[in-house]
């Protein structure tokens, strides 16, 4: 099939000699196993990193990323949250230290990170497609690892707000470029997405758990130089098993079947990164306040920091295995309709938390993180589903600067808000949020428009580009 880079049927010679030179390159390019390295493919086309079709995997297991890889690119999204919410966790222990009488006038010092996150994330993917998504993912490893020391070294507020900085712009790596990896050799992109995002939202999960005994058994310290070990190793480990690229994803051969027209990729993109920018929101201010709505509203139920640690990390871990469900059910029903139906429900769990107290808020607030969880796998499903791989990591990067750098205001505005009118009113707030969520992705196109589009682009004169 002439610029697929692989065979996708139709059952003609040509088309079988692709398939069989591609299901030999995974022979020809060491993966880190024994007998992996041979003679390069014969053409360009084969390159082990250039996109291949799910349904080509399908019929072609062998393509498929190798799974120790696979869980190496996971774990690396685990640990990408879990030091985004490390300091949201300790925040009140070190704020103690620093000299501060409250917590919330410390987590202003923190926005840096999540700033840095969005606003890395467009040359993050820029440099993911053109120079090497593989040499990106081993500038994240060991950066946000030695990042996540410096901040242990830190002495004052502004030291920390600095490293804090620091090691948000090496955060910024991994969505737009680990992801796209990800999903470059995925079978079922929406269930792979659906892992991913579980993986992810385990790494917050155990940011609750962790930090919460770390700094009791240890200190605040220690709960940033574990993990920055952990990402170092991890990345000794990606170095080894991960196969140098032949080429970067921009100069793979373009894969037939996913351009849409300019407007309504147009339209897609304004979608997807409206709706990111307002689920972010609702991301940040929850990850990041529950610790201590869960501290303030579980008062004389339970005040033992380890244990409220532990009760918020079943939240994460509960609500983590929405991502999977939501996963599954992208590649098997109508995107648009499922995204709204998700958004919608948050409306009323986010109108119940602001009112709840001790167990009813407990149960309120797994509803809550239940469905945020489950809408963060959309936006990269639009990006699998519209965007061919040449460009994913710059799409996604482009996507990220925007709605990040919208959403990490949460950081900054979370401890005055709090402060100024309560949790009560922040939990209103989300509630309008969330509404407005729902009516950004009710003007997503919807599949019939989508395959109309591309019925009307398939007839065009090959020149009329």
């Amino acid at each position: 099939m002439p610029g697929s880079g692989v065979g996708e049927g139709g059952g003609g010679a040509s088309s079988a000699v692709t398939v069989r030179s591609l299901g030999n390159a995974p022979r020809r390019v060491h993966w880190g196993r024994p007998g992996g390295m041979g003679r390069r493919p014969p053409t360009r086309r084969a390159s082990m990193w250039c996109n291949v079709s799910p349904a080509t995997l399908r019929s072609l297991p062998s393509l498929a990323m190798p799974r120790p890889l696979t869980l190496l690119l996971n774990v690396a999204h685990a640990l990408d949250h879990l030091f985004l919410l490390i300091f949201a966790t300790a925040v009140a222990t070190i704020a103690l230290e620093f000299g501060f009488a409250r917590w919330e006038d410390l987590m202003p010092y923190g926005v840096g990170a999540f700033v840095m996150f969005g606003l890395g994330s467009l040359p993050a993917g820029r440099l993911g497609d053109l120079w090497g998504r593989r040499r990106m993912m081993l500038v994240f490893y060991f950066g946000i690892g030695a990042a996540s020391l410096a901040v242990a070294l830190t002495r004052n507020a502004w030291q920390m707000a600095a490293a804090l900085t620091l090691l948000g712009t090496f955060s910024a790596i991994y969505h737009p470029v680990g992801i796209p990896m990800l999903v470059q050799r995925a079978k079922s992109p929406g269930a792979t997405i659906g892992v991913n995002g579980l993986a992810g939202n385990l790494g917050i999960a155990a940011a609750a758990i962790a930090t919460g005994f770390l700094v009791q058994w240890i200190g605040w310290r220690a709960a940033f130089v574990v993990p920055g070990l952990v990402s170092i190793a991890c990345g000794f480990a990606f170095m080894v098993l991960a196969p140098h690229e032949t080429e970067p994803p921009a100069a793979c051969a373009r894969k037939a079947g996913v351009d849409l027209p300019a407007p309504l990729l147009a339209r897609v993109f304004a979608v997807m990164t409206a709706a990111a920018a307002s689920g972010g929101l609702l991301f940040n201010m929850t990850t990041n306040g529950n610790s201590q709505l869960l501290a303030e509203r579980m008062r004389g139920v339970v005040e033992d920091p380890a244990t409220l640690g532990t009760l918020l990390a079943v939240v994460y871990a509960v609500a983590s295995l929405a991502q999977v469900v939501v996963g599954r059910l992208i590649d098997r029903m109508p995107l648009k309709r499922l995204y709204l139906s998700v958004a919608l429900m948050q409306v009323p769990l986010l109108l119940l938390a602001a009112q709840a107290q001790g167990w009813w808020l407990y149960a309120a607030l797994i509803g809550v993180m239940v469905l945020v969880f489950g809408a963060i796998p959309f936006t990269d499903a639009m990006i699998v589903r519209y965007v061919d791989d040449r460009m994913r990591s710059r799409v996604a990067g482009m996507r990220l600067t925007v709605s990040i750098g919208i959403s990490s205001l949460a950081v900054w505005l979370l401890g005055p808000a709090v402060k100024a009118a309560g949790f009560s009113t922040l939990m209103l707030a989300l509630a309008g949020v969330a509404l407005l969520t729902s009516a950004i992705v009710s003007w997503l196109p919807g599949e019939a428009a989508v395959a109309e589009a591309r019925a009307s682009a398939a007839r065009a004169p090959v020149g009329a580009d």
